[in-house]
Parts: C-alpha cells; sequence; structure tokens
C-alpha cells in the first residue's frame, strides 16, 4: 500500500469490495450483446448506459474529454468492429460541455510554460457541440480501417432535460 493513502480512494476500495459481494456480471463475453460502440464525454453529469437505456454487457463505451473522435477513439472502434464484432457506432456530446470553447493555445502555452515541452498531441476543443458532432461523423464515415459505417449517428445530450438531439449533418 501506498504511505499517501486518500481517503477517497480508501473508501472507493471499500464500496469496490461491496460490489464485489454481489457481482453479476461474470461469464459476460467481451463481444457487446447490442453489437454498439458508443463514443462520449468522459463528464461526471453523464450516465451513457442509462442515457440510452443500455446494460452492462450492451455496448462498448469509450469515453474521453468531449467525446471527440481521436486516432485512440478510431483505434477502439477499429478493435471494437473488427475483433469484437460491433456494425453500429453512436456519437455522444453533451450541453454545457467544459470542453466547449477551450483556448487551445492558452492551454497549450501553459502547459509548455509548466513542463518545458511543447504539447506533442491535440486537445480537442470545439466552439459548438452539433457541429463538432457532424463533423466527427464525416471523420468515421470516411475511416477505411471502419468496415461498418453505414450505421452511425450523432447526438447532443441536454444536460438539463436529460434528452438526446440529433445532430444535423
Amino acid at each position: 500500500m501506498s504511505n499517501n493513502q486518500s481517503p477517497l480512494i480508501e473508501h472507493l476500495l471499500e464500496r469496490n469490495a461491496e460490489h464485489a459481494a454481489s457481482h453479476r456480471f461474470a461469464g459476460l463475453p467481451p463481444q457487446p450483446a447490442k453489437q454498439v460502440a458508443v463514443v462520449a464525454c468522459m463528464d461526471a453529469r453523464l450516465d451513457v448506459l442509462s442515457a440510452l437505456g443500455l446494460e452492462v454487457g450492451d455496448a462498448h463505451v469509450i469515453r474521453n474529454a468531449g467525446g471527440v473522435v481521436t486516432d485512440d477513439v478510431i483505434r477502439s472502434l477499429v478493435l471494437s468492429q473488427r475483433r469484437l464484432g460491433t456494425t453500429e457506432i453512436v456519437l455522444l456530446h453533451h450541453t454545457a460541455c467544459g470542453v466547449e470553447g477551450l483556448d487551445e493555445a492558452a492551454l497549450r502555452d501553459e502547459l509548455e510554460a509548466d513542463t518545458g515541452r511543447a504539447l506533442e498531441w491535440e486537445l480537442g476543443g470545439f466552439s459548438d457541440a452539433f457541429a463538432d458532432v457532424v463533423e466527427s461523423l464525416r471523420l468515421l464515415r470516411e475511416c477505411d480501417y471502419l468496415p461498418a459505417r453505414d450505421d452511425i449517428r450523432g447526438f447532443v445530450y441536454d444536460i438539463n432535460t436529460g434528452r438526446l438531439l440529433e445532430a444535423e449533418e
């Protein structure tokens, strides 16, 4: 054990012990039952499974800041489709996102000033969630590595109402 034992992490470990005592997902295959992959923002206010009416084991859920389609998201989708059988993709941004309106240049400067090194990857900020979903749809539909590109749809989840609003292309 670490000498710096965070009370929060210790609490999470206790909660995990409770979870493990009633664990009911043993034996689920790695292939999602609904053959769908969801790319979503990491925002703690977004409960992806609940918002889409899914259960554990139904979908691959790939999360990052903003739900932005990055090289790593594409990597995960390629593996999801080519090795684990998914055939559909749902993109899920949301309103009031912390990445929307990000001043990427300022954050890059801050990071370089703090570390002495220039950032080698994109942060992925955007100015409009709907526009970014549309751009992400385009990127995925043009990605030759993905064999299943016909059933890709994109939405913005309204944090205040819980409703999905489809991004119009």
